[in-house]
């Protein structure tokens, strides 16, 4: 007598939430529950975000030029609020302020277009460090009573593109260039592959 495929053997009791007869074909031992189906969200979330993460870490690299390149333009012509909000702005060639302007609205920039990513996020990590211990740092111990929250985050959020890359939809990218030995940056492109739960 021909059975189909979805009934259980006599005298097997059925499991209600695999809908598979318990033992060897199933993997369940009469009385053990089954294992639960994968959960949906879950898995969804796991396939989209290694696709998502480049044009997650290509907006963080753009906002973060952006912010960086304001400060520039504030110091060196008194946009924005001018330098340190004062409305006018930091004399041609004074150190360090003048230079660190330059730094900002240069390396902003770059950083915001994706351009040589690597090198301009170092000098402008370098410069924010600098600026943390030679200005913030002598006033208090902790960034938010010596007023070097900004200068802190900066630092963090340059030298972490420094090691990550551009991420997608940068000049870098466009131009075919790696920036990490001839390699191919792999958070520069989407990934292709799906990872298994």
């Amino acid at each position: 007598m021909h059975r189909p495929p979805h009934d259980p053997p006599p005298g097997a009791a059925h499991d209600p939430l695999s809908g598979a007869a318990p033992g060897p074909a199933s993997g369940n031992l009469p009385g053990e529950a089954a294992p639960r189906s994968p959960d949906p969200a879950g898995t969804a979330a796991r396939e989209t975000a290694p696709a998502a993460r480049p044009y997650v870490l290509a907006l963080f690299r753009a906002v973060t030029g952006l912010l960086f390149a304001c400060h520039g333009a504030a110091s060196l012509f008194g946009v924005l609020g001018g330098a340190h909000g004062t409305g006018g702005t930091v004399p041609a060639g004074a150190w360090p302020g003048w230079y660190a302007a330059v730094i900002q609205l240069a390396g902003g920039t770059l950083v915001l277009l994706g351009l040589g990513t690597r090198a301009a996020a170092l000098v402008c990590s370098g410069s924010m460090a600098y600026a943390y211990f030679t200005v913030h740092q002598a006033r208090d111990l902790w960034p938010m009573r010596n007023g070097g929250e900004p200068a802190a985050l900066f630092c963090w959020s340059f030298l972490l593109l420094t090691v990550t890359g551009p991420g997608a939809l940068s000049l870098d990218a466009l131009l075919g260039r790696s920036g990490r030995l001839g390699r191919q940056d792999p958070l520069s492109r989407p990934s292709s592959t799906r990872t298994e739960p």
